[in-house]
């Protein structure tokens, strides 16, 4: 029975997920981007934390994953100049930094990557879609 009930909730997770992609312009869709990653880091952190490895290792997969197949790859280097050639080589950083807290259980690597990327995503919390068109 619980086991069904995980699966409902997992189910239930996806289709609002899914629900809100499709509903959010790009700037929300960079939002989500940035929960997913923190949402992940947090695996990520107690999967280390508890010694599952597997976990920990997916978790960390899942997070390399949004930054380099989603915020670096929606940077737009020609219109963004400087700011966009600065957040690519964080995120550079960043992917390097999550490869050495995964295969040194570093702790400290993920806890900074969190950091990072909520730096970020608060900036991008205060940009309203609004402002984005006048910019």
């Amino acid at each position: 029975m619980l086991g069904n009930q995980r699966n409902a909730i997992s189910a239930y997770r996806k289709v609002g997920l899914d629900v809100a992609v499709e509903a959010s312009d790009p700037h929300g869709l960079i939002l989500l981007l940035f929960s997913g990653a923190q949402a992940a880091i947090g695996t990520a952190r107690l999967a280390m934390q508890q010694h599952q490895i597997a976990t920990k290792g997916e978790s960390i997969s899942k997070v390399i994953d949004i930054i380099s197949n989603g915020l670096k790859a929606s940077l737009d280097l020609e219109k963004g100049g400087e700011l966009a050639i600065r957040l690519e080589a964080l995120y550079d950083y960043m992917v390097l930094r999550l490869l050495n807290a995964n295969t040194k259980n570093d702790l400290k690597a993920l806890e900074e990557v969190s950091g990072l990327l909520e730096e970020i995503h608060s900036a991008w919390r205060g940009i309203a879609p609004e402002q984005q068109a006048v910019a």
